[in-house]
């Protein structure tokens, strides 16, 4: 199974490129990829029909209890069939239908097709809840996309964001529903969700479970009030409404209801939610179908009530509402498909849907006639069709169960109207109107006609000799989702029954809609607060609410000024300490008074006195100073406490800080006027005075309880054995945590490409103009000064892995060096020294990074477990981890370079 889904998805990929090259035919060509899974499946309908269950998996992340396991039983096979059968078809279809189209939109179209194909397999195969979580999401994005083909069109892209809104919301719940199972069961195995189904339900967590699944299973099926972003996916291509609206899209919350059915029925108020729910949407979609003026509307409001009368099935009790959901659900893929094919036919031809506007075209289109009438017929229930088989096991599920009066009626009710709705579609366009008929655009042809025919002649032939369908899809599966075999009796005649009445009672009202159809229509059509109170409009008031709502927020939050940002920020995390430290109940000790250190005591005192300095000058410039002279005590204390490498990498920080930031003072204004007023510096001082003394016993509380730490003496004592390194930071950074070190650097990176995109000056060069009098200051040592940085850098990335130094601190020295030349001589003869674009090293360096880890993967080590070579006693120890290191040097060299040239022609313009 994991091998169907890998050619699916290739083929998804690679087959639709025919399109570009081939003309009417590509759709028979492409149509062999469905065709091919469509066999394999068949293949094995002997494993299915002894009632067996396949299933394969791979470990993907146990750790998360995520594995790629796939299932394969009766109920899943009878969705791959239908799925790569009438996806066949839709193929075949699409060749023709879309003949005229641009070859490049053919192939894409077609692309998404097979790639929807992919993911509906992937989700009814899927036995972990996470697997089919990303399958599903899946669906909505790829209908998101068919739906909004025709991307110039206003109309398809409202239609395909309506529909992503609404199953990305059922998709939110699903996750919900999945992350809490996964959490009361300590699995997220589908056959044990369902096994274990009362142990859910007994859970605190039972009531959220069912209720999200529901939602997620709603919205799907677009169940009320869910149900209106589905006649708005009409926009789609035809073929694409064929194919997400019988078959694939729109049965995912049925499946999903029908797997987790144990699971709400264990809940007290689980199935009368679903027949509640199911009553209302059959009334409202048969409602509204008497009103569309459209073809393709009068379907898909069909469509929506039978979503209904499948959610209703499955929320009866008994074996009975089982054999009829199955078989309900299969003859209704048949005929809704191939109506949807003949409408597309009669659109593709005439240009025109309205019904009113349409008729006579049984002279032109008389095939397309002819599989419309056999469809329509199946809908409607008249046998021999498999429809009238599926309406009598409808109404025998009805009378089996402990519901009976108020579904049973509304079920006769609606199935009236989809008796109507068949009559309108086939007997107006086709039948009915000669006068209207009008020249065709084109004229039937092979592939246009065959995938409806095929379709309608199949709801005949499986009712007339149901034998070989019944072994190997019906009854497995309903055994599959009812728990057990049942028996699955199809046949047309059974008797006078009282199923039997039912329906003669239902057509017969029927046939009465048929006859007075235009009255009913106009006076459904002339009342107002159907459309007025409709969902939809409510669903895009709310949605300009949170928008507006959205903004709103943002304007309050997103103000602009900087000090409200660093107040929040400075409130915020002091607010955090003190209930965190009151919660745990963990007041500061002070450590035991010590002698005072004289040194150590200087240091503090100047970066002191540098950082009182800084908040109280005027001058940006002596601010820099006096922040500088803060940053480097702070690395003198880490030099005298044994931190060698934390010291090197502060001394660099610092000192491309003062040149980072003396290139933003040369891009505004040296003087500007005050924007705090006294009240507010005053409480500012306040809030930093008391985050600062939070910080302060804090750190007196460290002192107190002193430094040893297991970690510590692990990586102390392992760090050479292990990674052949002295140098423990480093040996931490590269070996230990290099997944985290490499994700820390592809960070930078992005950073980098954020900064080279928001400071480009789009191919314009720094003005040209004296420098700036800070510039003469290194004009005479620029040169050399920037040679030794450079020296050092290199020197420093190749010491890293044994004394201090490294990758990141190298990169960092290696900026500072054409920081220097970039301030003595300008940007542009600095970047003409460095001999390549930033950017340029930042994807080099990236390269490095991941390619350091490739050779332990060929070794059969994992992924970035680096290798070294002794160099036999001559040449000096060699090992992966260099390559690794020169990756994040050249990282962080590109990334403060884009930032200092942006930041420097900036200025200069």
């Amino acid at each position: 199974m994991i091998v169907v889904l890998l050619i699916s998805f290739f083929g998804a990929c690679t087959v639709p490129l025919l399109a570009r090259v081939m003309g009417r035919g590509a759709g028979f060509l492409i149509a062999l990829l469905p065709l091919g899974l469509l066999t394999g499946f068949v293949s094995v309908a002997s494993i299915v029909e002894r009632g067996w269950v396949r299933g394969q998996g791979i470990p993907w992340a146990p750790q998360l209890g995520l594995d790629f396991t796939l299932r394969l039983d009766g109920f899943s096979f009878l969705f791959c069939l239908l799925v790569t059968g009438i996806g066949a078809l839709v193929i075949i279809y699409s060749g023709g239908y879309l003949t005229g189209k641009p070859r490049v939109e053919r192939s894409r179209f077609f692309t998404l097709i097979l790639l929807f194909m992919t993911a509906m397999l992937g989700t009814v195969l899927a036995e972990n809840l996470l697997v089919l979580l990303i399958f599903w999401e899946a669906t909505s994005v790829l209908s998101f996309l068919l739906v909004g083909f025709d991307g110039r069109s206003s109309r398809s892209r409202r239609a395909a964001t309506m529909a992503l809104q609404v199953t990305a919301f059922g998709g939110l719940m699903l996750l919900a529903a999945v992350c809490m199972i996964g959490h009361v069961l300590g699995t997220y195995s589908m056959a044990e969700a369902v096994r274990q189904a009362d142990v859910i339900a007994a859970s605190p967590f039972g009531g959220p479970i069912v209720a999200c699944i529901l939602i997620a299973a709603f919205t799907k099926s677009a169940q009320f009030p869910f149900h209106f972003w589905l006649p708005n996916a009409m926009q789609a291509p035809t073929p694409a409404s064929a194919y997400l609206h019988s078959a694939t899209m729109v049965k995912l919350g049925i499946y999903l209801l029908a797997r987790f059915e144990p699971v709400f029925a264990a809940t007290s108020w689980g199935r009368a939610t679903v027949i509640t729910v199911a009553c209302i949407t059959m009334l409202v979609a048969a409602l509204q179908a008497l009103r569309a003026e459209n073809f393709k509307s009068a379907l898909a409001y069909s469509t929506i009530a039978s979503l209904g009368i499948l959610t209703l099935l499955v929320g009866l009790d008994g074996p009975a509402a089982t054999v009829a959901m199955v078989g309900f659900l299969m003859a209704h893929a048949l005929y809704k498909a191939a109506l949807f094919f003949c409408a597309g036919s009669v659109i593709h031809s005439t240009g025109q849907q309205n019904l009113r506007s349409l008729g006579g075209l049984v002279r032109v289109l008389p095939i397309t006639a002819i599989a419309c009438l056999g469809a329509s017929l199946s809908m409607a229930g008249i046998p021999p069709f498999l429809g009238f088989i599926s309406k009598e096991f409808l109404f025998e599920a009805q009378l089996e169960s402990s519901w009976e009066l108020v579904p049973l009626a509304i079920a006769v009710l609606v199935n009236a109207v989809m008796v109507g709705v068949a009559g309108v579609i086939t007997l107006r366009p086709f039948f009915l109107g000669r006068d209207k008929l009008k020249p065709v655009r084109h004229k039937e042809s092979l592939s246009i006609v065959a995938p409806p025919l095929l379709l309608a002649l199949a709801g005949l032939i499986i009712s007339l000799d149901p034998d070989w369908i019944t072994r190997v899809a019906l009854r497995p599966a309903v055994a599959a989702v009812y728990g057990r075999p049942v028996e699955v009796d199809i046949s047309v005649w059974h008797g006078i029954t009282p199923m039997l009445m039912l329906s003669f009672v239902a057509v017969s009202i029927g046939l009465l809609i048929i006859r007075f159809w235009r009255p009913i229509h106009t006076r459904l059509r002339s009342v107002d607060r159907l459309d007025a109170y409709s969902v939809e409009r409510l669903w895009e008031r709310g949605l300009r609410g949170l928008v507006a709502g959205a903004r709103g927020l943002t304007a309050w939050v997103q103000h602009g000024d900087l000090r409200r940002y660093l107040l929040m920020v400075v409130a915020g995390t002091a607010a955090l300490i003190l209930w965190s430290v009151g919660m745990a109940d963990a007041w500061p000790k002070l450590p035991e008074p010590g002698d005072v250190r004289i040194a150590p005591t200087i240091v503090a005192l100047v970066g002191l006195g540098g950082a009182f300095a800084a908040t109280r000058t005027k001058s940006l410039v002596a601010g820099l100073v006096a922040t500088g002279l803060t940053g480097f005590s702070v690395a003198i204390t880490f030099m005298m406490n044994g931190a060698p490498d934390l010291a090197l990498t502060q001394f660099t920080v610092e000192a491309l800080i003062v040149v980072l930031l003396t290139a933003l003072l040369l891009a505004i204004p040296i003087a500007t006027p005050a924007t705090r007023t006294p009240g507010m510096r005053r409480s500012d001082a306040i809030i930093a005075a008391l985050l600062a003394g939070l910080l302060f016993f804090g750190f007196l509380d460290m002192a107190a309880h002193g430094h040893e730490s297991a970690a510590g003496e692990f990586f102390g004592r392992m760090s050479y054995v292990a990674a052949q390194g002295h140098n423990v930071v480093n040996v931490i950074l590269v070996d230990f945590r290099a997944i985290d070190t490499l994700g820390e650097t592809f960070v930078i990176a992005v950073s980098a490409i954020l900064a080279a995109s928001l400071l480009a000056t789009r191919g314009r060069k720094a003005a040209p103009g004296t420098p700036a009098p800070v510039h003469f200051s290194f004009a005479i040592v620029g040169r050399g000064l920037a040679l030794l940085l450079l020296a050092a850098s290199i020197v420093i990335l190749w010491r890293g892995h044994d004394q201090p130094g490294g990758g990141f601190v190298g990169g960092l020295v290696a900026a500072l060096a054409f920081a220097v030349l970039s301030l003595a001589y300008g940007v542009d003869r600095a970047q003409r020294s460095l001999r390549a674009r930033p950017l340029t090293l930042v994807g080099i360096g990236m390269g490095c990074a991941l390619v350091s880890g490739l050779p332990a993967m060929l070794a059969g080590k994992p992924y970035l477990t680096h290798l070294w070579w002794d160099g036999g006693g001559v040449l000096p120890k060699l090992g992966t981890t260099i390559v690794f290191d020169l990756g994040v040097y050249l990282v962080v060299l590109g990334a403060v370079l884009a930032f200092l040239f942006g930041l420097q022609r900036e200025a200069s313009r």
